[in-house]
């Protein structure tokens, strides 16, 4: 479960003299309900809730996860595809970084203590406070690399493993639908 609810985002908002709109709180209500190792874009967002007719214009979407960044909440992420893509920001243990295809998108989460520990090290010694830790390797998945990467594959190839994954993505959006 996400170490944030409501009531202290809330709290967090309020002592920065902000409110808990409920357009927020949706937000969140989103990212607390994502299953581990998925993304939304501000746009992916926008299309999940406008599905539930739960219409939040796109750009109080925008504003509302750019501030919740801001405030540690979520984790801005920049993938391999052109745009920002949220999460929750969970403490330790629960915090990893991600390693992206840049041909196929495809991202793969991992962990590894030495870079938080390193960060951690840092901002003391300069006397920040960290608020987040991520490193995003670049790189280009098997799959890409067994099809004759960069050369030989045709410009609209996409990884069967990233085929496989919006199929299911949409049987789950048509169950939800229904």
């Amino acid at each position: 479960m996400s170490p944030y609810t409501a009531a202290s985002l809330k709290a967090e908002l309020n002592s920065r003299g902000w409110r808990l709109t409920p357009q927020r709180e949706k937000i969140l209500h989103v990212f607390q309900n994502l299953p581990r190792g998925n993304h939304l874009s501000a746009e992916e967002l926008y299309n999940l809730l406008d599905g539930r007719d739960e219409a939040i214009s796109l750009s109080t979407i925008y504003r509302s996860v750019k501030l919740m960044a801001r405030m540690g909440i979520l984790r801005e992420l920049e993938l391999a595809e052109g745009h920002k893509h949220y999460e929750l920001n969970q403490p330790y243990p629960h915090h990893h970084h991600h390693m992206v295809c840049i041909q196929c998108n495809k991202t793969i989460e991992f962990k590894n203590d030495s870079i938080l520990k390193q960060s951690l090290k840092q901002t003391e010694k300069e006397g920040f406070q960290l608020i987040d830790c991520q490193l995003t390797v670049m790189a280009i998945c098997p799959e890409a690399l067994r099809m004759g990467w960069p050369s030989a594959l045709p410009s609209n190839w996409s990884c069967t493993r990233v085929l496989s994954e919006r199929m299911q993505q949409e049987h789950l959006d048509n169950e939800e639908a229904n």
